[in-house]
């Protein structure tokens, strides 16, 4: 681990096994209570549970740097850093017994990410890179692929409802019909395989930062690209495509805002 942030990325691989107790031990419990957000989400009390341990790790370790997560908003600090969390990514997935959720955990300093980390227990598969120190699948390095080419490359979105929502489902389909071979899986997991290599793009319509800071950095350090639709480097920004860098462009030719 290479850099200056060897001792946060320490406490993110704690806080990433904190959460994954907790979620593993209700996953398809048949018990679980999920309740409906203002935003017609849903919010379990696993998400909220991840989310409040997490917190009070944080404000053990890192009193003076800021929280921001899905479920209970913003701690302010009194410096530059900002940990970023999604305590569950891919609640809908969690509810329904899938294995493809995921606990999202980033730190930014100002407005850069600067460390991000990906777990998905279920699976038994964690995700994390810092500046400068690389990309890592479960302890091992890991980089985007060389296709050139959208003919040749393999393409995962979020599905077409979200797509639909926002007016967009022609220009992502166009855009997987220029594509070798497309795959609809959602939430976090294509942005790690875009780093890992086994795919070449990912997209999403809509997105929050605790849904995409840490797919920043994990996919930029294994070499890749991701920024907004409009092509702009940012991980605040309202959606997300992630590519190997080299069909970033043509990417953006389709769906592009």
């Amino acid at each position: 681990m290479a850099g200056s942030y060897e001792d946060d990325l320490r406490l993110a691989l704690e806080l990433a096994d904190i959460a994954d107790e907790i979620t593993l031990a209700r996953h398809r419990a048949s018990d679980l209570r999920v309740q409906t957000k203002p935003d017609l989400t849903p919010v379990t009390e696993s998400d909220q549970a991840v989310e409040r341990a997490l917190r009070e790790r944080l404000a053990q370790a890192r009193p003076d740097d800021s929280v921001v997560g899905e479920e209970y908003g913003v701690r302010e600090g009194s410096g530059g850093r900002r940990w970023v969390i999604d305590p569950i990514d891919g609640t809908a997935s969690y509810v329904r017994g899938m294995p493809t959720w995921s606990t999202l955990i980033a730190l930014m300093a100002g407005d850069e990410v600067v460390l991000g980390l990906s777990s998905m227990p279920a699976l038994g598969r964690r995700w994390w890179a810092h500046r400068g120190g690389g990309a890592f699948a479960n302890g091992e390095p890991i980089q985007v692929s060389r296709v050139t080419g959208l003919a040749d490359a393999q393409m995962t979105w979020s599905g077409m409802e979200d797509w639909d929502a926002f007016g967009r489902l022609d220009d992502v389909i166009a855009l997987g019909r220029a594509c070798w071979r497309t795959r609809g899986i959602g939430d976090a997991w294509p942005y790690m395989m875009v780093a890992e290599g086994v795919a070449d793009i990912a997209c999403d319509p809509a997105v929050s930062v605790w849904d995409i800071a840490a797919a920043k950095v994990i996919v930029e350090e294994a070499g890749g690209r991701l920024t907004d639709l409009s092509g702009a480097d940012t991980a605040t920004g309202e959606s997300a495509l992630a590519t190997n860098g080299l069909v970033h462009e043509a990417a953006l030719g389709f769906i592009g805002l």
